[in-house]
């Protein structure tokens, strides 16, 4: 099967730059473009007085760091020799805007990382990348973390 569009879902994570990498060769194997995003959610806390969100100041700030962030993985992956890169910021609940994203622009494959979370933390957070692979309609390829890898 030979590839033509890639999604790297990233969280800026050591484990996400890993699945970066291994995207970036996978494109420059097939000749594919690589399409890098970060799904991004809004915070609001329930608190006896009601909701409260960041301000429109310290969102603009978030979301100019992640901005820069997204922006420097696109550069990365351009010097590492992939020739279309499109990267950017997406909002939403990570796991379905990931898939939607895939579905939307045609994405063959996704590659991502996994945090390798297990037991009463893997329960409580649930697994982004465990509801993408089961959801999405191309393959995905994860990404494990190395460092938590039984040796």
């Amino acid at each position: 099967m030979a590839f033509t569009k890639i999604l790297v879902p990233t969280d800026f994570s050591p484990n996400a730059k890993e699945a970066v990498r291994m995207a970036v060769d996978v494109a420059k194997r097939y000749d594919a473009s690589l399409c890098l995003i970060h799904v991004f959610q809004s915070v609001a806390y329930l608190l006896p007085e009601g909701f409260v969100m960041q301000s429109s100041v310290q969102l603009t700030d978030i979301l100019d760091d992640l901005e820069k962030m997204v922006r420097s993985e696109k550069a990365d992956a351009e010097r590492a020799g992939v020739l279309r890169v499109d990267a950017e910021l997406v909002e939403g609940v990570p796991a379905s805007e990931i898939v939607r994203y895939a579905k939307d622009k045609g994405c063959d494959l996704i590659v991502m990382g996994t945090h390798g979370r297990t037991g009463i933390t893997h329960a409580l957070m649930g697994s982004i990348a465990e509801k993408v692979v089961r959801t999405s309609e191309c393959p995905v390829l994860t990404i494990r973390d190395l460092g938590r890898a039984a040796v």
